[in-house]
Parts: structure tokens; sequence; C-alpha cells
């Protein structure tokens, strides 16, 4: 038959076929290991080449957004692995503990059994004694009924009654086989499923699933979520769903796990929801933090404003949307990112429920977030104090200042033996309205979350995997390595010691919730550069500077070219007023007086010269106590990459993004 000929919807799926149903025409496309339909009509001009911008198509598929399928995929099966094995042990520890109750059962009930017959045998022999006649034994040894067989005796002759009547073909000569436990479950709710591609991707590449619920609320996308289930082979482990996303979550909110009666029913809470709307997902927070499993449940969310969270153009949209004002400037994306986890924190805080950041990135168009959630009320007491607004000196110079909303101060026990955490007010301001560096007015941005943005031991164990997988499954490796690879090197960890804190990961196998990320966002040279209107230094001998006067410097996955460092910003000013007089002049007039970069050069102080920008004004308002070796080293600045990893994208193509939502029609 020609690859041409179209074929009935029952055919094995493969890429590129085309598929005869209801008399429509469908084309297949395939993605990892997923086969989805598309109408004839919408793939005929196909979105994958550089300048292709076909919006039909669109609504059935976006090949742009792969690389967060992949991820996706990838990020749920490496944190189920580790759910699966802690379901198989407690499940085994919980066959163990009613094995050895039905011992002590058994154990109790043969001792009772035993007592009995003894007094028993007491009171019929003492009858004997007193009769003429005596009780003999049969002719063949048995003894006779209800006299004096063993309690073990009578006991086996049970067991192997029992079960006899369970396996009558099996033979008694062999031992019985133990029964074979259910494989633990594992379920995933696409509660925004759209054609379903998620979910049959999730039910086809990662093993240990065994369910998925694709919802959606138009009737169209579940009929489609249908026949590409129905094509894929996935009939016993994909559950399409027509219905509110938000109502189909609500109804699992605060499950008891027990029915009218009283008795205890299975949970039914998901082990990973995944909600990948068009535009935030901010709306459906408050029900996935309920109708997660509260034990470490997974929460994958996508939000494509980023118009919203990282601009500064609808301050008022962000504020009720993720409850904080983003961030203006270089470090805008960090910030949505840090607004996202704000609301996801503050929606599961109200249930008593606590969320750990696996893995944060801000994607093209696009932030995607996985965190963990946990039910308890005394990580939650952390979450004030893991919550900052920042005063951002946006107009200026781009310098910030952070302040937490609240204080989680470390104290010793009355006895002196331990420490404990005390939750208390924070001293305000950390900062005057104006910048202290260039004197500018600043903005405040937020409240958002102060804590770290992922995990590391998470990132790691995703990066482990790649080795393993199929280039022609997951067709992004490249960029998911390269990306992942920065997000794990972005990390600072503090330099204190932590031994004290009854909450540190060196004494629990788990995450901190005390942690706070002491170093946030970052800054790029070439916008500082622009400030004191100097030639961009290289970033090389920035980060050499930085390193030469023991500061540590790593990057952002958020933006490339990107500075992230421990250095307070008198540090950071401090060098690049020396890269301003060591190897690029300012040129004379080239700075405005009352500027942010007059009043950082100290143009106009005593002993500078308010009329031009030469190299001794670079050097004139400088405080003398302040004044450090500055050496622009370059090979201590380099970054050593032996892998050569694509650690930032370039566009695909033209015209890409997240493309036209989809209609009813």
């Amino acid at each position: 038959m020609s690859s041409n000929t179209p074929r009935d919807i029952s055919a094995p799926p493969a890429a590129g076929q085309h598929i005869l149903h209801d008399g429509k025409e469908y084309t297949t496309v395939k993605e990892g290991l997923a086969h989805i339909l598309i109408p004839a009509s919408a793939s005929a001009t196909p979105q994958t080449t550089p300048r292709g911008d076909n919006q039909p198509q669109s609504v059935f598929y976006n090949p742009i957004q792969q690389f967060n399928r992949d991820l996706s995929v990838l990020a749920i099966k490496a944190y189920g692995e580790e759910v699966m094995e802690r379901k198989r042990k407690s499940k085994a520890n919980s066959r163990q503990k009613l094995a050895a109750k039905n011992r002590e059962k058994k154990r109790k009930r043969e001792e009772d059994e035993g007592d009995g017959l003894s007094r028993k045998s007491g009171r019929i022999e003492e009858s004997a004694g007193d009769s003429a006649t005596d009780n003999t034994a049969s002719a063949d040894g048995d003894v006779q009924p209800g006299s004096t067989k063993l309690p073990e005796e009578r006991q086996l002759a049970t067991e192997q009654a029992q079960s006899a009547a369970v396996d009558p073909g099996h033979d008694e000569g062999k031992p019985r086989p133990e029964p074979k436990s259910a494989e633990p479950t594992f379920t995933i709710l696409d509660a925004l499923s759209a054609t379903g591609l998620r979910a049959l991707r999730y039910a086809h590449e990662i093993p240990f699933t065994t369910s998925v619920t694709a919802n959606d609320l138009l009737p169209a996308a579940t009929k489609a979520i249908e026949l590409n289930v129905k094509h894929n082979k996935l009939e016993n482990k994909i559950k399409p769903n027509t219905g509110n996303a938000l109502s189909h979550m609500y109804d699992l909110a605060g499950d008891s796990c027990r029915d009218d009666k009283g008795r205890p029913i299975p949970n039914k809470k998901y082990d990973v929801i995944d909600l990948d709307p068009y535009g935030t997902a901010a709306p459906f927070l408050d029900a996935a933090v309920q109708a997660v499993q509260d034990n470490g449940g997974l929460l994958c969310v996508t939000c494509t404003d980023a118009g919203v969270w990282a601009s500064n153009g609808y301050p008022e949209k962000s504020f009720s949307l993720y409850g904080g004002i983003p961030i203006k400037g270089m470090h805008s994306h960090e910030g949505g990112l840090r607004l996202i986890l704000h609301a996801i924190a503050t929606s599961a805080a109200r249930y008593g429920l606590a969320m750990e950041p696996l893995l944060s990135l801000s994607i093209d168009f696009y932030a995607r977030v996985f965190v963990r959630i946990h039910k308890s009320a005394a990580d939650v007491k952390f979450l004030a104090g893991k919550t900052m607004v920042v005063y951002n000196c946006d107009t200026g110079c781009g310098a910030w200042t952070t302040q937490l909303m609240a204080k989680n101060k470390l104290a010793q026990n009355k006895n002196g033996n331990g420490h404990f955490w005390k939750h208390s007010f924070a001293l305000a301001p950390s900062t005057s309205e104006t910048c202290s560096h260039c004197g500018m007015k600043t903005h405040m941005a937020g409240p958002m979350y102060a804590g770290p943005l992922h995990s590391p031991e998470f990132i790691k164990k995703i990066l482990d995997g790649l080795p393993s997988l199929s280039r022609d499954t997951y067709q992004t490796i490249d960029r998911i390595e390269g990306m992942l690879t920065v997000a794990l090197e972005e990390s600072l960890p503090p330099l204190e010691d932590d031994s004290h804190s009854p909450t540190s990961t060196k004494k629990t196998n788990r995450y901190d919730p005390a942690a706070v990320d002491l170093y946030p966002f970052f800054f790029i040279p070439s916008v500082l550069a622009k400030v004191i209107h100097c030639v961009t230094p290289h970033e090389n001998a920035l980060r050499g500077a930085l390193r030469h006067l023991g500061y540590r410097v790593t990057r952002s996955h958020t933006k490339p070219g990107s500075i992230k460092t421990d250095a307070p910003w008198e540090v950071i000013w401090e060098v690049m007023r020396e890269w301003a007089r060591q190897k690029a002049p300012v040129k004379e007039g080239a700075i405005r007086k009352d500027t942010a970069g007059w009043t950082i050069m100290g143009f106009g102080k005593e002993g500078g010269h308010e009329n031009n920008g030469t190299t001794d004004q670079a050097n004139a308002g400088k405080d003398e106590k302040q004044k450090l070796e500055v050496v622009f080293d370059e090979k201590l600045g380099r970054e050593k990459d032996a892998k050569k990893l694509v650690r930032y994208q370039v566009n695909p193509r033209e015209n890409w993004g997240p493309m036209n939502r989809a209609t009813g029609a």
C-alpha cells in the first residue's frame, strides 16, 4: 500500500502516514514515542520550516514546545523513579508488619486454644477416673475426634483446607508460592490537554506510569484526545475527560480517604499534575496544590505570559495574578520566576502545604517550574522569612537591594543543648528611597520568593540519565544538557556553617525549608558599561577581577552574558571604575551632568573636573578606605568548558512563540 493511501485508525502508528476516520483525513506527526493526528487541511504548510507561520496548525501542534515536553518527560521520570522506590519500600514494610501481626495473632490463638484444650482434657480425665470404663484409641492409631488432637495439627489442617478451597488444582507436594503484590500506582493529570500529546508521551515514555488523565474543557478537544489515544493503542493507560480543570481538581481537594461509612478508600490524588495553559497558570494553582499528593507530589507549571511577570508594562496585572509587582531591568526574568514560585507557595501555605522548587527555568517566551508539595505546618512557618521585596534602581545604575518580609532566626535552646528556629519580624527598611550608588530613585518589586530556584540533586539526576537516551526520541537533548548545566552552576550556596541548624540537609535527607538565596539576580557587563559610557569589559576580564578579590562568580540561565556573584554592588561598581581608569577611559563629555554615571564616576566632587570625563575623573570621587587592588586577570576569569555545551539558544525560526490561542470553533 502506498504511503499516501489513507489507512484506518487501527493501523499501527507511524510518522507521516495518512489516516481516514469518519470521512476525515488526518496526517500523523511523531514526537518522542507518541503519534498525534492532525487534520490534513491544517498540515498543508509545515510549521517546522524556518519561516513557517502556519496559524491553523498551531492549534493542533506547536513544534517549538518540544523542548518543554522533552524536559517534562525527563523531569517526571527522574522524580517518579524516587517516588516508586519509596512506594515499593513502604509497601514491603507494610507487608512485613502485617505478616508479623498475623504471626502474633496466630501464636496467641494457638496459646489460647492450647490452654482451653488442657482445661477440657483435665475435665475429661477426671471424669474418666470416676467412670468404670476407659477411653481407648482406635486400632489404626488415630485419635478420636474431639479428644487429644494437637492445636498445631488442627491449624495446619484448616490452612490446607482453606488453600485447597482457594486453589484446588495446587499440588500439595510442592511449596505454595506467595501471592504477587500489585505494583504501586503512579498517576498523572494533564489538566489542560488539548490534543493529548503530553498525556501520550507520559504514557509511552514513563514506564511505571499506571494512569494518565487527559482533561480538557472542550468536547472537540476530548474527541481529538480519544482519537489519538486509540491510534496510539493506549486505551488501558489514558483516560480522556471532558470538564473544567478546576472542578476536576477541586473534587479531590481535602480527600479524607474514607467513604460515607468510615471505611478507608484509596487516595485518589495525583502523583503529578501538569498545568500547561495558554497564558497564565495562576487561576489553577489553588486547586492544583490540593489535588496533588501532599507527601511530595509534583506540580509542573508553565506560564507563557512573560509580558506580565517579566516586564514593566502591566504591574497591576502581575499583582492580581501572582501577588507581586515585576522587577524592571536585566534580571526581570529571574524576578518573574520568583513571582510564579511565590504564587505557588502562598497558594499551598493556606492549606498547611510547603513548596520545594526542584527546577525553575525561564525558557524562550515562557517559564517552566517543577515543584514538590509537602504537608508540613512546620515548614510553612518559614515562608515569610523566604519572601522578599526588592528596591530596584531601574532608572539609574541598575543596582538592587533586597528586604525579607520576616526573619527566620536560629536560636539556642534554654538548656544549651541544640538550636531551634525562631520566626519574628524583620527590621525595615533595608535602604532609602534613593540608590546609594547613583542617587536615583528606586522602585519596589515583589513580594517574591527568596529561596533557591533549584534542587542540585534533582538536576544532577536528570543530567545523569541523558547519555542513555535516544536522540531520535529526544531531539532537544543538547539544549536540555546546556540549560540544566547552567542552572546547576548558577547556585551560590551560603559560605557560613549551618551545622547548628535543625533543618540542615546534612542531618536530614530532604530539602532545607529554611534555605534562602543570599545572592539572587545578576548583572550584565554591557548594561553597566552603558551607565558610565565606556567600552564594555570582556566577561573573562570582569570575572577574573572579581575572583582576584576573593568573590565567587557564575552565570544565570535566564540571560546570556550574565554574571552572578556574591560581591556587593559597592565592589562591582569599584571594579567598573577601575576598568574605565585602566582599560577604557571615558571620552570627554560622554557623561551628562546629574545622571547615574556622573554620580558613580564621582564627577563634580572635590578633586574632580565637572566639564570633562577624563581618566583622572574616574578616580576622583573614590573613597580611599574602599580602594581595592583590581586586577583584570582574563585567565582567572575564563570558564572551563570541556564539553563545549550549548548553554544559550538562538531563536529556532522567525515569527515564533506561543502562536494563537485555541478556540471552540
